[in-house]
């Protein structure tokens, strides 16, 4: 049966449509999964003014078998075994007959009660007890109070509409009574509107200018940039996040297409696309890789015939055109090396000094990076970069759209003749800056990048930052997430716990937590990012354990791992040699060290594992140094026959100790030379589980 809800509100932020659908969707499933009832197909959709949910759902509760219990069976029962006066004063009060009464045993002992069948309520019973919750339970991060009330949400609540099965599930909220109408687009069509199902619902919104599926909205939009985009045969510059937040903003989409005085083509195209949508929620228009005098918008309206909405944000857009050309013009009048100076004038942290500070030890950290990777003929270009890199914070530019930064630094640069190396550095050090963003394309701009997030995220550690919950006011989540990701993809083979002594030298005189825990925090902290960054690439999770346990020293290393575990866990040998692995590991619990002596040896199949050993550990030993965890892996499971050998016929706890702990250090060194590669007792076998 059918259910459907509707939250009229206000205009809300996109932002907050997103969160509140999501919250809606998953504690709906939770609350009717609790009462007992079955969905199917729930989901979640809505506009700026609208968060609705439909579903299918069962019709009710199915009864249920209840269990009643009254006093234990010592006091119910007489020792003749008749029922006590408490027994009889229980079935009285439950308004029953005494011979329905029988002893119940429980987990807590033995009861004298009896057994009845519960009445399921109806699904519209429960709706009408879980609505008002659950609208009252959506957390926004900002809230208001409107009318006379307490209640706080994130804009006010216009109108319910709740249905079950074309009836109207009866409830109030906040003054609000729930009904089966709602009304059309607030301004071109607001008349009220009686619904009794989901199809008459969508429909009738629609001939009312409401597009209520966000999908049905963005492909709406996707088929009017294509129409328009046909015409000057062009595209539209690629924009997802302005395109995400806009299709929550509208209930009708409108594209509308504008132009702009030519004389703005001199500016980049970086700084127009910015001008667009910073200031106006315009889409760039392009053609190959370069701007033309074109724009594209999205309007709440089902037309424009007078042009009104393009002529509005032509005139206003030319508007902040002037702006940026004026501070291109401007910016380029000082070279950026004139800048830097007064970097010592602003504060990147009020504990961690000024950004002059932060340039200079981003040239010794890059420097140091330089060094370890063997990149002598970029460590001038490096250097210059690094003095550089902050100089477009002091532009005017840069102060409109804070945005920029560092794309402004790499711009100027260019333009006032730096060389390429240096320039792209520059512009491309704050990338990554999502989670999903790609990561510098140049060599100078990933290590720029690496150190940049590298001395944010020691620095603000190492002043006494803690993050919690959602509050990360410095993004160090996104640092980490970027300075594990830059070496992942750059492929660069570099001692973690260096990098963050180097970091925390260059921060010595600063630093408010101690040394050696801040060095665990970061190192912490960024196992926790790598981990998560291995989850999203598809691996298992005790596959990660696997491969992290060793160590994140080199954290592409710490990939190959995982990578080679991936690919062999599918081999025949995979699941007998880690049982075998975790036999060993077991067998070596609490087992004191001991030195291994091969003239100790007494058996042949004891002989043959010491020497496979030493066979397999020199080969998987040079693949080790080269990387080569699958290899190195392979070579290592050629000690599963000698291993199934010794165990078989071998007694490693002997009575002589000698003998006991000669065999114990060999297996010793089995175990060392397996944990190399990965500590396989993290890994869960289905043979395990059965």
């Amino acid at each position: 049966m059918e259910f459907l809800l509707e939250i009229m509100t206000e205009e809300l932020p996109s932002s907050h449509v997103r969160s509140a659908l999501s919250q809606l969707e998953e504690k709906f499933r939770e609350e009717l999964n609790s009462a007992r009832i079955g969905v199917k197909n729930l989901k979640s959709l809505g506009t700026c003014r609208r968060l609705v949910v439909v579903a299918d759902l069962e019709a009710g509760q199915l009864d249920e078998e209840e269990i009643v219990t009254g006093p234990p069976k010592q006091v119910a029962l007489s020792p003749e075994g008749k029922f006590s006066t408490a027994a009889l004063g229980f079935a009285r009060s439950q308004g029953i007959p005494v011979d329905k009464l029988e002893i119940i045993k429980i987990p807590r002992g033995e009861y004298v009660g009896f057994k009845r069948l519960k009445k399921g309520k109806s699904t519209e019973e429960i709706l009408t007890e879980i609505c008002p919750s659950i609208i009252k339970s959506l957390t926004f991060p900002k809230s208001m109070r409107w009318g006379e009330g307490n209640f706080r949400f994130s804009r006010p609540i216009k109108n319910l509409l709740c249905l079950f099965d074309s009836r109207v599930v009866p409830f109030q909220f906040e003054g609000l009574i729930a009904g089966h109408k709602t009304r059309g687009h607030f301004i071109h069509s607001p008349r009220e509107i009686e619904v009794n199902n989901f199809a008459e619902y969508k429909q009738a919104l629609k001939e009312n200018s409401v597009i209520i599926d966000p999908e049905e909205r963005k492909q709406l939009i996707l088929n009017q940039f294509q129409q328009k985009m046909a015409a000057v045969k062009a595209q539209v510059y690629p924009d997802e996040g302005l395109l995400e937040r806009l299709l929550w903003n509208v209930e009708q989409p409108l594209v509308i297409m504008g132009t702009f005085p030519e004389k703005f083509l001199e500016l980049p195209l970086e700084v127009l696309s910015t001008a667009m949508r910073e200031g106006q929620k315009l889409f760039s228009v392009v053609r190959g890789k370069k701007q033309i005098p074109y724009f594209m918008g999205i309007a709440d309206a089902p037309a424009d015939p007078r042009k009104f909405i393009v002529s509005g944000n032509e005139r206003v857009l030319r508007a902040r055109l002037e702006d940026a050309r004026f501070f291109w013009e401007n910016d380029l009048k000082i070279p950026l090396s004139d800048r830097v100076g007064q970097l010592k004038n602003v504060v990147f942290q009020e504990k961690l000094g000024s950004y002059g500070d932060k340039v200079e030890r981003l040239q010794k950290l890059v420097a140091y990076l330089a060094d370890r990777l063997d990149l002598k003929s970029e460590k001038k270009a490096l250097g210059q970069a690094a003095r550089l890199s902050k100089a477009d914070l002091l532009t005017g530019m840069v102060r409109e759209f804070p945005e920029l930064q560092g794309i402004m630094g790499g711009l100027y640069s260019q333009k006032q003749g730096l060389p390429k190396t240096v320039a792209q550095a520059i512009y491309e050090h704050y990338l990554p800056i999502s989670l999903e963003d790609q990561v510098p394309n140049s060599t100078t701009g990933a290590i720029l990048s690496l150190a940049d997030k590298l001395d944010t995220l020691v620095g603000v550690f190492g002043v006494g930052y803690i993050i919690s919950g959602s509050s990360d006011p410095f993004g160090l989540r996104r640092q980490a997430h970027g300075i594990c990701k830059i070496i992942l993809e750059k492929k660069f083979h570099l001692s973690l716990s260096r990098l963050v002594d180097k970091a925390i030298f260059l921060l010595r005189d600063r630093l408010t937590v101690p040394e050696d825990k801040l060095k665990k925090m970061c190192l912490d902290f960024l196992e926790s990012r790598l981990r998560f960054i291995l989850d999203k690439k598809g691996y298992r999770y005790d596959l990660i354990n696997a491969a992290v346990a060793p160590g994140i020293e080199y954290l592409d290393y710490a990939e190959a791992r995982a990578r080679a575990l991936n690919e062999l866990r599918e081999s025949k040998n995979f699941e007998q040699f880690i049982l075998m692995a975790k036999r060993v590991k077991n067998i070596l619990k609490e087992i004191p060290k001991s030195t291994l002596n091969s003239a100790l040896f007494r058996e042949k199949e004891e002989k043959e594992l010491y020497s496979a050993l030493k066979i397999i550990q020199k080969n998987a030993r040079e693949m080790l140094a080269r990387g080569d965890f699958a290899g190195a892996q392979k070579i290592i499971f050629r000690l599963q026959a000698p291993l199934t050998n010794f165990f078989d016929r071998v007694l490693v706890m002997a009575e002589d100790k000698k003998i006991r702990n000669n065999r114990l250090a060999l297996l010793a060194q089995v175990q060392k030379l397996i944990q190399e590669v990965a500590d396989y007792s993290q890994i869960v076998l289905e043979v395990e589980s059965r």
